[in-house]
C-alpha cells in the first residue's frame, strides 16, 4: 500500500482471506472484548499460515500502525504462542475471524483459555506461596513506623499474586489489569463475590489496609486448602498466625 492508501484492517482481511496459505485470522485485544473499544483502539491481528506455506503475506510480518498491528506466524508457532507466556490471556479471549481448519483455530484458542489440571495445580502452589510471602512482609513492615511505604508496596504486590492464584485455581490465565473487571463481570470466579473481591483488591493496593489484608487471607487460606494446597501454607509454620486476623 502507498502512503496515500494505508493498509486498513478491512483491506488486509480481504487480502488474507483470498490467500490459500492463510489457515486462520485471529483478532485479539480491545476489539475482541465487547464494550472495550475506544476511538484509539487498533486491530491486533494474528495471521496464521499453513506450515511450510509460501506466500507474499510474510512481507507484512511486524506491520504496526495506529490502525493495524499484524503478527504473522505458522500454525505450529500459533499453537505454541502463550503456552506459557504473557500472550496467553490475549489469545484466550481472542475472536476468530477466519478458520479454514474446520474449527481447528477455535480449538487452539480454547486450549489456551483452559489450564491443564497439572499446570493449574503447580501454578497455583507457586502463586499461593508468593502471595503469602508478600502478605507476610506487609504485615511485618506495617508494625515498623519507618516502613510504611514498604508495607503498602508489599500489600500491592500481594494483590497481584492473589489474582494470579485465584485464576489458576479456576484453571484460567489471569487477565491483564485492563480487562480484569471486564473478565470478572462476564466470567466470575467460583466462590467469590466479584464486587467484594474488586473492592478489597482496590483498597489493599491503595492503602495496605492491614485488617482487610488479614480478613482476605482467611478466605484465600480456606480456598487454597480446599484445592489441596495446605502443605504450601503449613510450610509457613507459626508465621501463619501473624497473617490471620488478630483477636487482640
Amino acid at each position: 500500500m502507498t502512503a496515500r492508501q494505508p493498509l486498513t484492517y478491512e483491506v488486509f482481511v480481504d487480502l488474507a482471506a483470498a490467500d490459500p496459505a492463510v489457515v486462520g485470522l485471529v483478532l485479539k485485544g480491545s476489539r475482541a472484548h465487547e464494550g472495550m473499544v475506544t476511538p484509539h483502539s487498533d486491530h491486533d491481528l494474528y495471521v496464521v499460515l499453513a506450515d511450510d506455506a509460501s506466500t507474499g503475506l510474510t512481507r507484512f510480518a511486524g506491520h504496526r500502525t495506529a490502525e493495524l498491528d499484524l503478527v504473522v506466524v505458522t500454525l505450529t508457532e500459533f499453537r505454541a504462542a502463550g503456552m506459557p507466556g504473557f500472550e496467553r490471556y490475549a489469545l484466550a479471549r481472542a475472536r476468530v475471524v477466519l478458520d479454514r481448519l474446520d474449527g481447528g483455530i477455535a480449538r487452539i484458542l480454547a486450549d489456551k483459555a483452559r489450564l491443564s489440571a497439572d499446570e493449574a495445580f503447580s501454578d497455583a502452589g507457586g502463586w499461593l506461596d508468593a502471595y503469602a510471602n508478600s502478605h507476610y512482609r506487609s504485615v511485618k513492615n506495617h508494625h515498623r513506623s519507618d516502613q510504611a511505604l514498604a508495607a503498602r508496596l508489599d500489600a500491592a504486590d500481594s494483590m497481584r499474586f492473589l489474582l494470579e492464584l485465584l485464576f489458576a485455581l479456576d484453571r484460567r490465565p489471569r487477565p491483564y489489569n485492563k480487562y480484569l473487571e471486564w473478565e470478572l463481570a462476564r466470567y466470575p470466579l467460583p466462590g467469590w463475590d466479584t464486587d467484594a473481591l474488586l473492592r478489597a483488591v482496590d483498597r489493599v493496593s491503595a492503602t495496605g489496609d492491614l485488617s482487610l489484608q488479614r480478613r482476605l487471607f482467611t478466605l484465600v487460606e480456606a480456598a487454597a486448602r480446599q484445592a489441596g494446597h495446605g502443605d504450601v501454607l503449613d510450610a509457613w509454620g507459626e508465621d501463619l498466625e501473624l497473617m490471620r486476623p488478630q483477636s487482640w
